[in-house]
C-alpha cells in the first residue's frame, strides 16, 4: 500500500503543477489546502470517460455531479428517497404543494450562502425550452414556485406527480454565478462550483479533474481528501492502468474485469443495475415510417441469451422491456424470446421475399439497417455487432458503424441504454413520452402516453401497478427499440478503499457508486 500511496501522491502533485495555471484548457478553482506536517494525503484516482462540461441541469449520467452537487432531496443505498439540502419537506394534498425546509449556513464552493433563490434558479433554467434541458419534463407538472424565505421554498403542481421527490435530488445550482448566462454554454460547467462534498481544484482537458475535499461541507468534511478523475476513455486502457496500479477505481468491461477476480490487492463488485441496453428504432428517418411493421421481426430474431453469455459473459440478463428492475414491471408482456422462424413468418407475411444475396426484399428494397455506436464503448459494440449477425441469418441486412458524431435526426438505428432504479416515471415518461425532453427517436404512441401519465399522477400502488402494465404491453405491441440486455456493473477497486456499497442498484452507465463517497477511506 505504501508504493500505490507513493504514486498516487506524485500522480496528484504532477496534476496539481499542471494545473497552476489557466491556460491550455487547465482550469482551477480555489487553493489546495495540505495536509499536516507528517500525514499523507489520502488520493483516490478514478478512471472515468471524458467530460466536455459538467452540467447537471441539462445532461445526465455525469458520474462526477455527486461529488460536487446537491439536490434538495438524495438517494441512499436502496435508492429510497432521503434529506439532502432539505432537512425536510411536507406536502398538502388539498393544494397539491410541496413545501421543503432547507439547511441552515450551506455555504457554495466559493463561500457565498446557499438559498431558496438558488432552488427557484435551478429549477426554472431546467423548465424553460429554450433552455434545452432533456430534464424538463420532470417538472413539467410545476405550476408556481414560491421563495417563503432564504430557507424555505414551496412548488405547486397543477397534477400530482408521485416521482416528484425523486426528482428533486437534482443538483441545484447557484443563481449569483448562472444568472443571465447561456445554461448550454456558460463558461460556469467547465469550472463549477457547488454546494457538494468535493469541490474542483483543477481541470486539465483530456487528462484529469482532480477534486478536493470541501472542508466545510454541510454533512461533514469527506475521509478521503483528493479524488481525481483521470480521464480514460478506452476500456483496453482502463484495464492495464488498473493493473499497472496507476487507477484505484474503474468501471470495467466483463471480460476485463474477470482477470482481477481472486487477486491480492483487488477488490471486484459485480453490481446489479437497471441499465439496459437495446437497439433504438428512428422514426424520424423514413426507412422505420415505412417499416415499422417490421420491428417485431427483428425482435424475435435477436438471440439475448447468447449475448448475455457470450458478450457480458453472464454478467447481465436478457431484456425485454424498461421495467425490469422495478417493482412495477410486468412479466407477462410479449418478452420476443428468440425465434427466427417466427421473425421470417412475419417478414413474409408483410410480402417480403428472399433474393440472390440470400436477404429478404419489400418492394424491390432489401430489408436492413445500420446500426450506430458511439464510439468508446466497446461493450455496445460487440452487442451492436453480435445483434447484426444474428439479424443477417435470418434475411435482414444488418450492419454496424461508428459515426464520428450521433446524428438523431437521420440515422437509422442506435444501440440505445436507457435505465433508471428511481421510481418507474423516471427514463420511461420523458422517453417514451411523445415530444419528451429525452425522446431521441420521435416514437409516439397515445396509449402509452396515456398510461404513463395515470401512473405518474396517483400514488395509488394498484392504480399505478394498472397503468404500468398496460403501458408495458402496449410498449410490446408496437417496439421503440429492440430490448436486448441489461448489462451488470463490473468495478475493480484497489482493496484499501473502504465504504463501497455492494448492493446498490446502480443506474445508467452504471453511475451510483459515489452516493456514499464522503464515507469512504482508504486504508493502508
Amino acid at each position: 500500500m505504501k508504493r500505490r500511496l507513493f504514486m498516487l501522491l506524485t500522480v496528484a502533485m504532477l496534476l496539481s503543477l499542471a494545473g497552476c495555471g489557466n491556460e491550455d484548457g487547465i482550469f482551477t478553482n480555489g487553493e489546495s489546502k495540505e495536509s499536516p506536517i507528517g500525514e499523507e494525503e489520502s488520493v483516490l484516482v478514478y478512471g472515468s470517460g471524458d467530460y466536455t462540461r459538467i452540467n447537471p441541469a441539462m445532461d445526465e449520467h455525469g458520474e462526477i455531479n455527486i461529488l460536487l452537487f446537491n439536490g434538495l432531496t438524495a438517494h441512499n443505498g436502496k435508492n429510497e428517497v432521503v434529506p439532502g439540502l432539505a432537512k425536510s419537506w411536507e406536502f398538502d394534498e388539498n393544494s397539491c404543494t410541496y413545501t421543503f425546509y432547507l439547511e441552515e449556513d450551506v455555504k457554495w464552493h466559493d463561500g457565498e450562502a446557499f438559498t431558496a433563490e438558488d432552488v427557484k434558479f435551478t429549477i426554472e433554467a431546467i423548465r424553460n425550452p429554450e433552455n434545452g434541458s432533456e430534464n424538463s419534463p420532470n417538472y413539467e407538472d410545476v405550476k408556481e414556485i414560491t421563495v417563503i424565505d432564504d430557507h424555505t421554498i414551496s412548488f405547486q403542481l397543477a397534477v400530482p406527480n408521485v416521482a416528484f421527490l425523486d426528482y428533486m435530488t437534482m443538483a441545484v445550482l447557484p443563481e449569483h454565478l448562472l444568472s443571465g448566462e447561456d445554461m448550454q454554454e456558460a463558461e460556469f460547467f467547465r469550472q463549477p462550483i457547488g454546494t457538494g462534498p468535493y469541490k474542483l481544484e483543477n481541470w486539465e482537458t483530456g487528462q484529469a479533474i482532480t477534486l478536493v475535499k470541501n472542508q466545510e461541507y454541510f454533512k461533514g468534511a469527506p475521509e478521503i481528501d483528493k479524488i481525481i478523475f483521470k480521464i480514460v476513455p478506452d476500456d483496453k486502457v482502463r484495464a492495464m492502468q488498473m493493473e499497472s496500479g496507476e487507477l484505484d477505481l474503474a468501471l470495467l468491461t466483463p471480460k476485463d474485469a474477470q482477470t482481477f477476480v481472486g487477486r491480492e490487492g483487488y477488490t471486484c463488485y459485480d453490481m446489479e443495475t437497471s441499465d439496459y441496453r437495446g437497439i433504438l428504432f428512428n422514426f424520424w428517418n423514413e426507412y422505420w415510417r415505412e417499416n415499422r411493421d417490421l420491428i417485431p421481426a427483428v425482435c424475435y430474431a435477436i438471440d439475448r441469451e447468447a449475448i448475455v453469455e457470450a458478450v457480458l459473459l453472464g454478467q447481465g440478463i436478457p431484456a425485454y422491456g424498461p421495467l425490469q428492475r422495478n417493482p412495477y414491471n410486468n412479466e407477462k408482456v410479449e418478452q420476443y424470446v428468440y425465434n427466427p422462424q417466427k421473425a421470417r413468418k412475419i417478414l413474409e407475411d408483410a410480402g417480403c421475399t428472399v433474393n440472390s444475396q440470400g436477404f429478404y426484399e419489400r418492394k424491390g428494397e432489401t430489408v436492413g439497417f445500420v446500426i450506430s455506436v458511439g464510439a468508446g464503448d466497446q461493450v455496445r459494440l460487440d452487442i451492436a455487432q453480435a445483434a447484426a449477425q444474428q439479424l443477417r441469418e435470418v434475411g435482414i441486412d444488418c450492419r454496424v458503424e461508428i459515426p464520428v458524431q450521433v446524428d438523431w435526426g437521420t440515422q437509422m438505428a442506435y444501440l440505445i441504454g436507457w435505465g433508471s432504479p428511481f421510481d418507474a416515471d423516471d427514463h420511461t415518461y420523458k422517453v417514451f413520452g411523445t415530444d419528451k425532453g429525452a425522446n431521441y427517436n420521435g416514437y409516439s404512441n397515445e396509449l402509452v402516453d396515456q398510461y404513463l401519465m395515470q401512473a405518474r399522477q396517483s400514488d395509488n400502488p394498484a392504480v399505478r401497478a394498472e397503468a404500468y402494465d398496460r403501458f408495458q404491453e402496449e410498449l410490446a405491441k408496437d417496439p421503440p427499440f429492440a430490448f436486448i440486455c441489461y448489462v451488470d456493473a463490473n468495478y475493480v477497486a484497489n482493496s484499501g478503499i473502504e465504504g463501497i456499497s455492494p448492493d446498490t442498484v446502480m443506474g445508467h452507465h452504471g453511475v451510483g457508486i459515489f452516493w456514499n463517497v464522503a464515507q469512504w477511506r482508504i486504508s493502508e
